[in-house]
């Protein structure tokens, strides 16, 4: 059983998938190694992700691992329905995606996803983890452990394990090395500006360009715009990202300062209401507003709407809004996730990293059952090296190795000038 919105769209879907495959070397590599070996024969897997090309082939590696895998989106404007078609009909993968379905759709598809009583969990912003804990607590016995991939999903679980409400232990991908040093700086650095231009079609150079919030993501953000010719600004709340970013060439400032001369405004923060009401009432005419953090709070959508006299939507993913003062802002992807609801999610090489990180924790926790706490761990140093030396290999990329006489050096204490 699934829900999607066009079975017809599946031969699309097929060839998009197969697209992405081939910027994914690690997953390929993996999907083949597995198959043989399944180390996931017959495990329940319930994933809460982005229903994207890539995701589609995270789903068929962990298929090929032996694992029952059932799929529903983490955001309801980031599903691909080709892809949701393509997974359903061809490679026989259930799923519950439409993309702009709504609050109660999206989380009756949660739902749907829970009632495969999953034994492992992945999640894309902690969405499945916490209805799971709010209200299917008669699955919590099935559970073995979790996934989490997004920094707001990990900050998310992380106060659920300090409040003791955590059943089960969850490994971050988020924080892997091969995950938030290339996912979170190059595919979200690529896919946020491609969603900003794709919905906008505005030139970017000579323009101000703000980046609230400079960890990994914001960091590639900051990175991009100015290789487009943008004057970026970076605001920030944590003294020593504040300083990088000085040292990295950006002008820093508070928000309110750079609210004022701002051109677009994006935020990558995992926060609450980060661009409030007092930051809007400072804003040029026409600034452009953008998300590319996980869930639609980071702009205080409601203020600006209570600020405004009207609004109407110039084109696909733009809506317009018209101050009472007469000044206009526009919000991109209705405050969603801009990256994935604009445009089409981080390219493929980046992805395939972080999917490999999720294939291999979940074998990791399966081969730990029962003797990892119900807390947020770090993935395993082997798991990320695994994954960095194969993505080298795929690359065509060879590195030195120590000798041994270097190895008893860095391991010994003897040795001085």
């Amino acid at each position: 059983m699934s829900d999607i919105k066009d079975s017809s769209l599946a031969a699309s879907g097929v060839n998009r998938i197969e697209w992405a495959l081939q910027e994914m070397p690690v997953i390929r590599g993996l999907m083949q190694g597995l198959a043989k070996e399944r180390p996931l024969d017959g495990i329940r897997i319930s994933g809460c992700l982005h229903i994207t090309t890539e995701t589609a082939n995270l789903a068929r590696t962990l298929r090929a691992a032996g694992a029952d895998v059932v799929l529903c989106a983490s955001n309801p404007l980031s599903t691909q329905d080709d892809v949701a078609a393509a997974l359903v009909e061809h490679y026989n993968i259930p799923v519950f995606a439409v993309c702009g379905e709504s609050t109660e759709l999206y989380y009756q598809h949660i739902q749907a996803a829970l009632d495969h009583r999953p034994q492992l969990t992945m999640d894309d912003g902690a969405d499945l983890v916490s209805e799971l804990h709010k209200g299917r607590t008669e699955l919590l016995s099935d559970l073995i452990g979790g996934t989490e991939e997004t920094t707001t999903g990990v900050i998310r679980l992380r106060a659920m394990a300090a409040d003791g409400a955590l059943k089960f232990p969850v490994i971050a991908v988020n924080d892997a090395m091969t995950k938030h040093l290339f996912d979170n700086r190059y595919g979200t650095g690529q896919s946020a500006l491609d969603g900003i231009i794709r919905a906008t079609n505005i030139l970017l150079a000579g323009k101000n360009f703000t980046v609230v919030g400079y960890g990994w993501c914001g960091r590639g953000v900051a990175m991009r715009a100015s290789g487009h010719g943008a004057h970026v600004i970076v605001c920030e709340v944590d003294p020593l990202r504040a300083l990088e970013a000085s040292m990295d060439g950006y002008r820093v400032m508070p928000l309110m300062q750079a609210a004022a001369e701002s051109d677009f405004i994006l935020t990558v923060t995992g926060d609450k209401h980060v661009i409030d009401r007092q930051h809007m009432q400072v804003m040029k005419d026409g600034c452009i507003l953008a998300n590319a953090g996980h869930f639609n709070v980071e702009i205080n959508i409601p203020a600006l709407q209570a600020m405004s006299c009207s609004s109407h939507r110039p084109r696909p993913f733009v809506d317009e809004y018209q101050l009472k003062d007469g000044r206009r802002l526009c919000l991109l992807a209705e405050g969603r996730l801009v990256n994935l609801a604009a445009a089409e999610g981080h390219p493929s090489a980046v992805m395939d990293m972080s999917f490999a990180n999720q294939v291999l924790s979940a074998i990791y926790l399966l081969k730990n059952k029962g003797r990892l706490e119900n807390h947020v761990h770090t993935v395993a140093p082997e798991i990320d090296q695994q994954i960095a030396e194969l993505k080298l290999l795929a690359m065509g990329i060879q590195i030195d190795q120590l000798s041994d006489a270097q190895q008893h050096y860095l391991s010994s204490w003897q040795e001085g000038t």
